[in-house]
Order: structure tokens, then C-alpha cells, then sequence
């Protein structure tokens, strides 16, 4: 059986223009496959350095980054989830030289309407009121993300990782507004479920 068949449409044809790149240096593959993205990477940087100019360059790095690993991509997770983790981790290395201040993951998961996302790592020296994701935790927070279902992980990465809205994730995803708040829901609470029950997991 074709494991790529698991994927969305979407995704299935991100990996056949990966396949033409790959295979066939197509350059109408490489610039189909960064029109599809370029405009969710860019917005998604912006958010976080707060300058269109350095925002415009990021993107085509990212993209330049991405294109040149190429041939380091797994099927076994879709094209959108790796490339946003390479802009995430770009970007953040560029913050971290330019000392841009951010708030992100590290103090908050917060829905759209400010609902929060109980992810929340109990940590034993702060009174319970004080329970916040420290640095060093939110890597655990992912090795958990990447227990869960392709779908599910690709959803929370973008949303409360890459710091997407929810109509941004909907149009990337080419999938209804009405889906993606659903398939969040369920996302948060399967997340949830794994944190709360860890010492199981570890």
C-alpha cells in the first residue's frame, strides 16, 4: 500500500512536485511549490521578527534552506510540517542574533479567542497557579507532539508552534474553516491526554 495515500490531497501533491524536483530538476515544480507556501511562511515569520524587510528575506532563505535539504525530506510526515520547521528554526536563529524580543510558545498557548491550550508541564518548585511551559520543557512538549497522528502533530505545530491562525492553517491546508477548528479541538485534547498521563510515555 502507497503510505503517501494517508496524506491529504494537498499534501500528495507537494510530494509529486518534490518527486519532479528530485528527479527531474523541473523548475516549474520548484516555483509551484514555493508559490503554494510562500505567502503562510512569510506571514508566519512576520509575526515574529515584526519587519516585512527581514520577514521578505527570511522566506527566501527558508525556501533556499529548504530546497538545497531536499533530498533529506521523509514522506513520512507532510512537506508543510518540515518546511515550517526549518523557517521556524531560521527565524529563531535570526532573532537570537538580533536579541528580537518575542512571546510565542514558551509563555503561552492561546487560541484565536484567547481559550487556552492545557499544556501546561507541572513544575514542582512553583505554586500551582504559576504553571508555565519553561524553555528547556518545550522540547518535551514536542517529543509528545510527535507521538500523535500525522495530521494532529501538523495541526498543533502550525498552530501553537509556528503561531498560525486558524484561517491561516485552513487556506495552507486547502481545508474547510469549520475542520480545522474541529480537528484542533480533538488535537488539544489527545495532546492533553499524553501530558497529563507522561510517566506512562517516558
Amino acid at each position: 500500500m502507497n503510505q503517501t495515500k494517508r496524506f491529504s490531497k494537498n499534501a500528495q501533491k507537494d510530494f509529486s512536485l518534490i518527486d519532479d524536483i528530485l528527479l527531474y530538476k523541473s523548475e516549474h515544480a520548484y516555483s509551484e511549490l514555493m508559490e503554494r507556501y510562500k505567502k503562510s511562511v512569510y506571514h508566519m515569520i512576520l509575526k515574529k521578527v515584526f519587519n516585512q524587510e527581514d520577514a521578505e528575506d527570511l522566506t527566501i532563505e527558508t525556501f533556499s534552506k529548504a530546497f538545497h535539504k531536499l533530498a533529506l525530506f521523509k514522506k513520512n510526515h507532510a512537506f508543510t510540517t518540515w518546511l515550517f520547521r526549518i523557517a521556524t528554526n531560521h527565524t529563531i536563529d535570526f532573532m537570537r542574533r538580533k536579541k528580537i524580543q518575542t512571546t510565542s510558545i514558551h509563555s503561552s498557548f492561546s487560541d484565536d479567542q484567547g481559550a487556552k491550550l492545557n499544556l501546561y508541564l507541572l513544575d514542582q518548585n512553583l505554586v500551582p497557579d504559576e504553571m508555565i511551559i519553561k524553555d528547556q520543557k518545550v522540547e518535551l512538549v514536542r517529543l509528545f507532539v510527535n507521538k500523535m497522528e500525522s495530521k494532529y502533530q501538523q495541526l498543533i505545530t502550525l498552530r501553537y508552534f509556528d503561531e498560525l491562525s486558524y484561517a491561516e492553517i485552513a487556506e495552507l491546508l486547502d481545508t474547510p474553516l469549520g475542520t480545522i477548528k474541529a480537528q484542533l479541538y480533538r488535537s488539544r485534547i489527545l495532546l492533553s491526554n499524553l501530558l497529563n498521563n507522561k510517566g506512562q510515555h517516558i
